[in-house]
């Protein structure tokens, strides 16, 4: 019997009472919400870049940058102590990760030695190592580890952070993160409106400024073309083309002792420069330097090029200036945000950006609720249409279920992207098969009992390990998707997840307390008539009777599906390979995609295609990997917008450096066979070995026949295909799981039942659910595929592909395997066969 308790029943009610109200404040403006009382709670879900715009990049400490300064830190501690204690020596040079210097006087070596052992110590280097090696003829040589300078690296990090953060607050962004990522990376987001490539010249520039005299011993070009003494090093202006200049390597003032700095902008010349303050240090060191060396040149130095060098006339006493800089007025402006935020310890490269415009994201989540919107309506009125009063509840049920789902990520803090977006209105095709399950088991059930509040109460009960069992393999693919990677299909994998949970506490609370309340206010003592998937209650198709030709068929197609991965290949997209996607928008008219095309060969940049996408004003351009390191695909991007940017909007810029797209495409590879193995291991607990090796047969079927598709298509392939694969695996596994239960169930009712036959009779019987749950959770796709927008519709098509050939591969593949590996051998007794045979004919195997 199916009872509800009344507090069971009220408890129900709260939580779906609960979730409307933590659900409700994403309807309200943030006026709206900020009204609210504060025992209310103001939760609602984040929207991710995707949808409200932004930029997403990661920046990496380039390694160079901090062997270069350890070396000459080492270098300098090491003359400093061989001068100090009048040691004499002779080629002392740094170059790599060693310090080479040779001791001129033999008896002099020891001390040397002694001298030098402290500079193996970390010395204030958390981590580094100094190996001291004493060779041949004086020669002594200091080793620093990688281990060290990997240790190094990361400080670098730590540093960074702060000063990242100092950096994009003085530009102005109010809505941002900035977090570590690794040992060596830094990932940005910041939402909203923002000027990328302006954002990204003032990250990736460790801005040291620092003042040093000019050796005017000889000309920087004397220098060059002669041997310049070791206190002082070749530096170029910033000039067009650069001017080199010998200067000094001991700074007497740098950034740090900076206080307070202004741009200026003169109105009428236009002329920029920098105001400067000097702390009581920094401005004893200068007047001490200047006075001391009045009718030389001072150098003012910028990362290593010198920005401007004066003659000093007088002494500078009052700890005050100015900086001609030779910048756009924005350019003075970054400048001083730099100098403000400090210096970083190491350049920052960027190594990925995902840049989105604020009107692209609106687009998105327009197309994605006019799908979501559609996808409910059809499969609301599919429901009603076969189970009428049952439909209806199913509905209800569903509309509730989607109020949890954003309750919980509400609750949760979740990032809402627009493939979290496609998840929810995946859920919806795929929240009603627990309903379709437990009302085919109950339209079952009612034939073995007189009272239909009984088969009620075993349809819920007996439908209960099927949909776990069903719903675990998706959940699997969902926890595995999550690790892969970008934010976006972390949102896919958050909100799949999740639906998938509250999809099952719905089923067995909400639906379950509302048929409960049906029973008990209409007494009904049968499925009411107008019930039509009675379709399918008399199928009895022979689908084993075929197995053999449709196996063929299916090896046949799998093989030419390799052969043509392995020569053709897959069209990789930029997530795998590197290189750039940016989608524009022209600012008047159509986008020209002939002249789109001769502007950018003209760049020089390599493979550039150009095509139209979404609408006859846009264009999506893509880029081919560089060759030449991580910057080189920052330089194509950055053309690429100088070249368009007075003609054109930018949608959408994704840039990806070999260092991400080699990474992605490992976590790729081990994802998708950890969420098979995790998906395998389950079935092999909760079924027999043969239904474990039925399911690895279907799964790389699957798998094989979709990367056919994908190389048949020419789709991208890229970090959404992924998670189209793993759910369609997922999905398929599904539905191969609710027929192995019910294989499973009538192995152990049909002892002598000859294995064809009983597995016809399963299939059979679960036929409905088979076919309603691929028709929801298809017209649910159709929307998305038709009203979802160009972004991810490839990912629906490939959904659409996967949903038919997993209910395919559910019947033809996984279950003629058990033949294979003979679950049951052929009965003897010709006999039962036959009357097993003619008692599933007639509808007595339920």
């Amino acid at each position: 019997m199916l009872h509800f308790s009344r507090w069971k029943t009220l408890l129900i009610w709260l939580v779906a009472f609960a979730a409307i109200v933590i659900a409700a404040p994403n309807l309200l403006t943030e006026a709206q919400r900020s009204s609210l009382p504060d025992w209310l709670g103001h939760d609602r879900l984040t929207l991710g870049l995707d949808l409200q715009g932004g930029s997403h990049i990661v920046l990496k400490v380039e390694r160079s940058d901090v062997v270069k300064d350890r070396l000459e830190e080492l270098v300098a501690n090491v003359r400093n102590a061989l001068r100090g204690a009048s040691i004499r020596y002779t080629g002392l040079t740094g170059n790599d990760q060693t310090v080479t210097v040779r001791i001129t006087d033999p008896a002099q070596i020891k001390a040397a030695v002694d001298l030098l052992k402290p500079l193996t110590t970390a010395g204030g280097h958390s981590g580094s190592e100094v190996a001291l090696q004493q060779g041949e003829e004086g020669q002594l040589s200091l080793q620093i580890s990688d281990a060290g300078i990997t240790a190094d690296v990361a400080s670098a990090r730590s540093r960074s952070l702060d000063i990242v953060g100092r950096r994009i607050a003085g530009f102005g962004y109010e809505n941002f993160l900035v977090r570590p990522d690794g040992a060596d990376r830094i990932v940005l987001r910041v939402l909203g409106s923002v000027d990328a490539e302006r954002l990204k010249n003032i990250l990736n520039q460790p801005a040291k400024l620092s003042f040093h005299l000019i050796d005017e011993s000889m000309s920087g070009q004397e220098a060059l073309n002669g041997r310049w003494p070791a206190t002082s090093q070749v530096l170029y202006s910033l000039d067009d083309p650069p001017i080199p200049y010998l200067v000094d390597r001991t700074a007497f003032v740098t950034g740090s002792n900076m206080v307070d700095i202004e741009p200026i902008v003169d109105p009428q010349t236009q002329e920029t420069s920098i105001a400067y303050r000097l702390d009581a240090e920094g401005t004893q060191r200068l007047a001490q330097a200047t006075e001391q060396n009045i009718g030389k040149h001072l150098a003012i130095v910028f990362d290593d090029q010198v920005m401007s060098s004066p003659v000093i006339d007088a002494a500078i006493s009052g700890g005050e200036g100015r900086i001609s800089a030779n910048f756009s007025e924005d350019g003075v402006r970054d400048l001083a945000i730099m100098l403000r935020a400090g210096a970083l310890p190491a350049t920052l490269t960027s190594v990925e950006e995902r840049s989105v415009s604020p009107r692209f994201g609106a687009d998105s989540i327009f197309n994605g609720l006019i799908a979501g919107l559609v996808a409910v309506v059809l499969v609301a009125a599919l429901m009603i249409a076969l189970y009428r009063i049952l439909g209806i509840i199913a509905v209800v049920s569903l509309f509730l279920n989607l109020i949890l789902i954003v309750a919980v990520l509400s609750l949760v803090g979740a990032t809402l992207t627009l493939p979290g977006i496609a998840g929810i209105v995946l859920i919806v095709g795929m929240a009603v098969d627990s309903n379709v399950l437990i009302y085919e088991r109950i339209r079952e059930e009612e034939k073995t009992t007189h009272f239909f509040a009984e088969a009620v109460g075993r349809g819920f009960s007996r439908a209960f390990s099927t949909i776990v069992d069903a719903n675990v393999t998706i959940f699997i693919a969902a926890i595995i998707l999550f690790f892969l990677g970008s934010e976006s299909i972390r949102g896919f994998a958050v909100t799949l997840a999740v639906g998938i949970l509250t999809t099952v506490f719905t089923a067995f609370t909400l639906t379950r307390s509302i048929v409960a309340v049906w029973l008990s206010a209409r007494h009904p003592r049968h499925l009411p008539k107008s019930v039509l998937t009675h379709l399918f209650e008399h199928a009895n198709i022979r689908f084993m009777g075929i197995r053999r030709y449709v196996f063929t068929a299916s090896a046949v197609i799998s093989l030419i599906a390799m052969a043509a991965f392995a020569t053709v290949g897959l069209h990789l997209g930029i997530d795998f390979s590197g290189g750039s996607l940016i989608e524009v928008t022209a600012k008047q008219g159509n986008a020209d995609i002939a002249d789109l095309h001769s502007r950018l060969n003209d760049l020089n940049l390599g493979d550039v295609s150009v095509e139209r996408t979404g609408g006859p004003s846009n264009a999506r351009i893509r880029i081919a990997s560089q060759g030449g390191g991580e910057n080189a695909e920052q330089s194509a991007a950055t053309l690429v917008r100088g070249e368009l940017q007075e003609d054109y909007d930018f949608r959408r810029v994704d840039v990806v450096g070999p260092a991400i797209s080699g990474e992605l495409t490992m976590m790729a590879t081990l994802g998708v066979l950890a969420a098979l193995a995790a998906i395998l291991i389950y079935i092999w607990i909760r079924f027999e070995w043969q239904f474990a090796v039925g399911a690895i047969v279907a799964t790389l079927h699957d798998v094989i026949i979709m990367l056919g598709l994908f190389v048949l298509t020419g789709i991208e392939f890229n970090l959404t295909s992924i998670a189209a694969v793993l759910t369609i695996v997922g999905y398929s596994l599904n539905d191969t799981v609710v027929v192995y239960d019910r294989m499973r169930e009538n192995l152990k009712r049909y002892k002598k039942m000859p294995l064809p036959i009983l597995i016809d009779a399963s299939i059979n019987q679960t036929l409905s659910r088979t076919i309603l749950t691929a028709a929801t959770t298809l017209i649910a796709l159709l929307a998305l595929f038709l009203f979802g927008g160009e972004v991810i519709r490839s990912f629906t098509f490939a959904m659409l592909f996967g949903v038919a050939l997993g209910t395919f591969s559910s019947i033809y593949i996984a279950a003629p395997v058990l033949i294979v590996f003979r679950l049951r051998p052929e009965a003897p007794d010709g006999e039962e066969s036959n009357k097993t045979d003619a008692g599933v004919k007639s509808g007595t195997v339920v």
